[in-house]
């Protein structure tokens, strides 16, 4: 005895037919009867009488009949529900950002996730990109979200967009109105780099030594933040990511340029851990940062 066997029972009985009852499950009359007769042996019981025609529903098929049919409802409600538990979006997701791109998107990224979906929590942890990383991999974290993402083999990488760099300084920098600038303009100027042992310094010392100029640094800090303050102060210029310097931008405490490098941007990318099934939750949300229009 089965639920397949007792669906089809309650089907010939609603149904008043063994063949329209063994249509719906797409087997044959016969088979059907096969497995009425079954239930009979395995009940002790005959539940339908076949000397009448149409045949009758004895007295025991109808209580049969009536505690199938609590049955049936109630596994698809239990079923019902378990599904709906799997793919509801409640709960918290932990989520790991490094400063320059937690600070400036995620605060308005959240407000407009957990609007959409109000059972939902988002907790963000501001790391530096090696703690972003370590995060993920000790399940500290369900997603990361870092720059210039490098392969792991214990993380999934998923590239989320790519940040065009721009040159920017202080408004009255001589060479705030220029409209493009190029790699040998920055040779006399005080630049303010990132330290040597990040990406993104690597990848703009790359894009500037292919145009033949080696810049040597007044001052190198390893956050964003740091570089824009002394930028805000006058105290030199620098190469950063465009939307990393929006709001400065919209204040007037810095100008940015673009520069003669197109080549030169910022990838940005989501990681989590290769073998964690994300929750509906985690999942959601991993669809929603990948479908934003930036």
């Amino acid at each position: 005895m089965n639920l397949e066997t007792l669906g089809l029972y309650c089907d010939v009985i609603r149904s008043g037919s063994f063949s329209l009852g063994a249509a719906a499950h797409r087997i044959s009359q016969s088979a059907a009867s096969q497995a009425v007769r079954q239930l009979e042996e395995e009940i002790g019981a005959q539940l339908i009488d076949r000397t009448k025609r149409p045949f009758m529903v004895t007295p025991e098929g109808k209580k049969f009949f009536e505690a199938c049919l609590t049955l049936l409802d109630a596994f698809e409600k239990a079923r019902a529900d378990i599904t709906e538990q799997k793919t509801q979006v409640v709960g918290t997701v932990r989520v790991a950002v490094i400063y320059s791109v937690g600070l400036q998107d995620m605060g308005f990224y959240t407000q407009q996730f957990t609007t959409r979906y109000p059972q939902a929590k988002i907790r963000l942890a501001y790391l530096h990109p090696n703690e972003v990383i370590e995060a993920v991999v000790n399940d500290e974290s369900d997603l990361g979200i870092l720059s210039f993402p490098a392969p792991h083999r214990s993380l999934t990488i998923l590239p989320w967009h790519d940040e065009p760099m721009v040159f920017v300084c202080h408004r009255t920098h001589p060479l705030a109105k220029k409209r493009v600038i190029g790699a040998k303009d920055l040779l006399d100027d005080r630049f303010v780099a990132f330290e040597r042992n990040l990406p993104i310094r690597k990848a703009i010392d790359k894009a500037l030594r292919q145009r033949g100029a080696k810049v040597e640094p007044a001052m190198e800090f390893d956050n964003i933040e740091t570089i824009k303050q002394a930028i805000a102060i006058n105290s030199g210029v620098s190469i950063l990511p465009r939307p990393s310097i929006s709001r400065e931008i919209e204040n007037g405490m810095v100008v940015a340029v673009p520069l003669d490098m197109p080549e030169l941007v910022r990838p940005i990318g989501i990681i989590h851990r290769r073998q964690k099934l994300l929750t509906p939750t985690a999942g959601k949300l991993l669809e929603f940062l990948q479908n934003l229009k930036r």
